[in-house]
């Protein structure tokens, strides 16, 4: 394992400080420096890197973790050319809480990586729509899990359904055999990909917590995987069965209503998921337990509406702040 010499083509993005703006955001691509790949390490040479929303944020300063300078980017997929002979040639993709937060991360040429982090690509999903699945399905995952996995015949409600973490949750639920409940705001079909049919509830037309009790005879849902936080707290509250938890992964306001006696009739649970906190080598074991799902078709990565270059970041990032439904990816 050696310094691997960068080509003149081996750029990278670089964040010198946060900014204040989008307008502000100094996004900088740059001649990626040679890079070491010591003992227990490996070098991914980057072909896709979708751009969430958590990565334009991050470079707003909105994330308190997030070091300066650094290379943005969270989600990647790509080649091995240096590290474990095993993996070598190999194509891999993979996913991290400290990716391109506390790290540099995958909106450049070359990615260095733990080998613990390596995890190869599905056999039937494309390069671009590997670097893409990340953190929505690695956040959706963790969230069920924490609700001691989706079991056959319960209910499963998604707010914010439209989202890429709520479609990714939508997928996973139905994959598990759960009668899945998508909340969006508008009327219609569910607009992603489910492996079984989905309930959908218009939330800007029906009331959201008689319309659930209504869909489950009056007993309300066993998982309420609510990734908007503040706007649909209460009504989530009255869609709960007896026993239920509810998954937050998101707000917009801080404080709300809690109403404590509710709370402990309706046994009920809260659990919280900072996607943050995975870092890369706990995000691949999770992509680990999703593989089969992808390789047998009952999940399915988001469509790729749109590549762009390094030096096209910048329109890229604006895009995705300004709430872009498309999945976007870098092709460094």
């Amino acid at each position: 394992m050696n310094a691997v010499l960068m080509t003149p083509a081996a750029q990278a993005l670089r964040l010198l400080a946060k900014a204040a703006n989008i307008d502000q955001l100094a996004l900088q691509l740059s001649h990626q420096p040679a890079l070491v790949c010591q003992a227990g390490q490996a070098l991914v040479q980057v072909c896709a890197a979708a751009i969430n929303p958590s990565d334009v944020k991050a470079s707003l300063g909105l994330m308190p973790q997030a070091v300066w300078p650094r290379t943005p980017g969270r989600d990647f997929a790509g080649i091995v050319v240096d590290g474990p002979n095993a993996w070598l040639g190999r194509e891999v993709y993979g996913s991290g809480g400290d990716i391109g937060i506390t790290r540099d991360g995958s909106h450049a040429r070359y990615l260095l990586l733990p080998e613990a982090a390596l995890r190869e690509r599905p056999l039937n999903i494309s390069m671009d729509e590997a670097g893409a699945v990340g953190v929505p399905f690695v956040t959706a995952y963790e969230g069920l899990r924490r609700c001691g996995r989706v079991q056959a015949g319960q209910t499963v409600l998604v707010l914010g359904a439209n989202g890429k973490v709520g479609q990714a949750a939508v997928q996973l639920a139905a994959q598990g055999g759960a009668r899945v409940i998508a909340v969006q705001r508008f009327a219609g079909p569910f607009g992603g990909y489910a492996c079984a049919p989905v309930d959908c509830i218009d939330s800007s037309r029906e009331d959201l917590a008689a319309r659930v009790r209504e869909l489950t005879g009056g007993r309300g849902a066993d998982i309420v995987f609510n990734t908007v936080g503040s706007a649909y707290f209460e009504a989530a509250n009255l869609s709960m069965a007896k026993g239920a938890t509810q998954v937050f992964i998101a707000t917009h306001e801080r404080a709300v209503p809690f109403d404590i006696f509710s709370f402990y009739r309706g046994m009920h649970s809260y659990v919280g998921i900072d996607s943050l906190a995975l870092d890369c080598v706990a995000a691949s074991t999770l992509l680990d337990a999703m593989r089969v799902g992808f390789e047998q078709g009952r999940l399915k990565p988001f469509p790729v509406a749109r590549t762009f270059s390094l030096d096209q970041a910048a329109s890229a990032y604006r895009a995705v702040l300004g709430g872009s439904p498309d999945r976007m990816v870098l092709n460094p």
